[in-house]
Formats: structure tokens, sequence, C-alpha cells
């Protein structure tokens, strides 16, 4: 463990020139065109075989160790978000409108770093690890669930990923056994009413002013038919309607974001939205048209996988820089690679107020403590050893 952290040190200026360098030059998902070559440059000089467009954009290292083994997964996602950089900093995006809002130029310049270093003690590993890239983890249906089609998960055993975690001070990491991601699903109604003179109320069918009652109503699914001990969020993201502030709308549009843990709840809660929004509309003397699209499903941690990565980062830490965390009500399609097999994700803590690194993640504002990129990467490479050597002898790496 002792040499693994000197040579994470020894890197960690390489990691973070790569993740300032994909700072600056980020792209959106299903765009990621020079990222996916940036990481494949990389690999490839690290003399680990590559195949690319995998799913569509994603990009898949394989390193074969010096005897027989398991075969173990690591994932980090490469995609931006369409959200202006506003950040005062020399690494500040050159793009205009797309940055790095989630930590994700961390987590492809984290598992780069990784598989460096991994690369550098092959002959000495176990097996094989597969080093995934995964594109458009922001944007449903996202990449992972092209990337399992492609045959990514062929043959592993197990699969690890870690998210840089601002709301978590760096040298933490959260993690927890079972739901630690929801299922992020999405709705839009729309009300169709009768526009008219906006001195003339009662000749209309004021759209603008149901989806208003609409609003309210939705917020009672969750407050007053969902038991307390059960979790659920419903958030109206959206409301558009009218044209011109003298005239009755006849259509206005909600859309807006459903988080649950449990799949009967999630059933449950698309079925009373829908019910909510056609009787609401219906008494009014409106219309309704409704749409729900289910996202990615909620990440569930295996749990010997989890205590696995429990015990490396309580070596890794120390006991008090580990804690068990309540779910998060973002979502993950890492989710889809833990339908598929057993693994584990947890954050990894990437705060520090004293470096004024506090804005939340999808903030134009955002940044992280990239000091994080050592926790992680340390963090991931024990786990995979620890599993590619599970049965054999110690090791001493």
């Amino acid at each position: 463990m002792k040499q693994i952290r000197q040579r994470i040190e020894t890197i960690f200026p390489q990691m973070v020139e790569w993740r300032r360098y994909l700072h600056q030059n980020p792209e959106l998902s299903f765009h990621e065109i020079r990222t996916a070559e940036f990481v494949a440059d990389r690999l490839r000089s690290m003399n680990i075989k590559v195949c690319t467009g995998v799913g569509g954009n994603g990009v898949v290292g394989l390193l074969s160790g010096g005897r027989p083994g398991k075969k173990v997964a690591l994932r980090a996602d490469i995609d931006a978000l369409p959200i202006q950089d506003e950040k005062t900093c020399t690494y500040r995006s050159r793009v205009p409108g797309v940055m790095h809002a989630c930590g994700h130029d961390a987590h492809t310049a984290t598992l780069l770093g990784v598989a460096s270093l991994m690369s550098t003690i092959r002959e000495e590993i176990p097996g094989q690890i597969i080093f995934m890239f995964q594109h458009a983890e922001e944007v449903i249906p996202g990449g992972a669930v092209s990337m399992i089609k492609d045959g990514v998960l062929e043959g592993v055993d197990a699969v690890y990923g870690v998210h840089l975690w601002t709301p978590l001070p760096c040298g933490v990491v959260g993690l927890r056994s079972g739901a630690l991601m929801a299922a992020a699903d999405s709705f839009e109604i729309e009300v169709v009413g009768q526009g008219g003179h906006g001195g003339l109320p009662h000749e209309t069918v004021d759209a603008v002013a149901i989806a208003s009652h609409l609003v309210v109503n939705l917020q009672t699914i969750v407050s007053r038919q969902l038991d307390p001990l059960q979790s659920g969020v419903i958030s109206v993201g959206t409301i558009k309607g009218g044209r011109s502030f003298n005239v009755i709308a006849e259509e206005s549009r909600l859309t807006g974001t459903v988080r649950t843990f449990d799949p009967e709840i999630r059933q449950f809660i698309q079925h009373r939205i829908k019910e909510v929004a056609e009787q609401t509309c219906s008494m009014f003397g409106a219309r309704c048209r409704f749409k729900y699209d289910r996202g990615y499903p909620p990440v569930m941690n295996d749990q010997w996988e989890t205590q696995r990565m429990e015990k490396v980062a309580r070596r890794i830490l120390g006991n008090d820089q580990v804690k068990e965390i309540q779910p998060v009500m973002a979502g993950e399609d890492f989710a889809y690679y833990l339908q598929k097999r057993p693994g584990a994700f947890c954050f990894v803590g990437a705060g520090n107020r004293e470096k004024g690194i506090t804005f939340p993640h999808h903030h134009p504002r955002f940044d992280l403590d990239e000091q994080g990129m050592k926790v992680a990467a340390e963090l991931m490479m024990e786990t995979a050893l620890s599993r590619l050597k599970e049965g054999e002898k110690e090791v001493v790496y």
C-alpha cells in the first residue's frame, strides 16, 4: 500500500495536467470525439490494448496481468454539461456554454492515472483489468447501456467506480451497501385550455392558472400519499405558457423529475402523477397530454463488494474518514453495470472550504479539490487488486 501511495504521488502532477486539459476542452454527451481520442492515445502510450467506439464514443482499455486470474472493470465518465463556466482560474473552460461541472474530467484523469500505474506492475497482477471510459452519463439513455450491449462486461467478475463529491470534504469516503443513488425519471405535462382576452377570463380556460394548481397538487403525492418512511421526490423544473401579458394562455407545459429507490414506489408515483394531472385539468375544463420517461434505475451496491471497498478505504484513510452515508437522490447510469455484475460505487470527498471549493455539482462555478484524485486512484487500484488476488497469497506491490 505504501508503494502504491508513493507511486500515486509521483504521477499526481500528470493527473492534474490531464484533468485541467479536459476541463479546458469539454464535450457534451454523445459528442465526446476529441475526449475519446485523448483517452485512447494515452492508453496506447501505456501499452494497453484499446478499443474505441464502444457503444458510441466509449473507450475501453484492456490490461492483461502476468498470470491467469479474475477480470475486474473500473469505470470513469467522460462527458461534460451545457453550462457556462463562470470560474476565474487558469484552466477555465474554453468552450462557450460547456463545462465539466460534475467532476467527470477528474474521473477520467484519475482512471488514466490508475491505468498508468497498473501498467508498470502488470507482470505482478493476476487476471485482467478493464478500464471503461464511458460517454454520455449525463443524458438519458446514457452510455452504459450501449457499452454493455457492445460486450464491455463480458467475462467481468466485478465492477467498481467512484464519484468525486464536493459535499464531502477531501480525504473522506462515503459509501453504503444497497441503494446509494436514486432512479431518475422525467415527466412532461401539457395543459390544453382555451385562450382569450386577459380582461374576459370567464370566456376562457386559463392554462397558466390550471398549471399553477397542478404544481401544488403534485406536491401532495409525496407529502400526503406516500408513507413518510419511504423515499420519493417530485420536482417541477420548468413551467411555460402564454405569449403576452394581456392574453390568457391556451396552453402551458410543465416538466419535472421523479426520484425513487423502490420499484413499487416508482410505479405508484408515475401512476399518481398521471391521475392528478388528468383530474386537475378535467376539473377546470381543460385537456391534458402526459408523457413519462423512465431514466436510470437506482444504484444498488453489492453487499460483499461494498464491504471490500470499505475495508480498503479504512486501511487507506483510517476509520474516522470512512462514512456510511444516506442514499443520495441524484441519479447515475453506473446502475446498469451493477444490474449485470456485482460491484460497488462510492463517493470520494473533493470539497474544501478553505480553498473556496463549496459550489454544488452542476453549478457554473463548480470546481473540486484535485487532491481528492489521489484518494480515488488509491481506492480504485487497491480495490481492484483486492478482488484480483482474492484467494492468492498476499502480494506486496
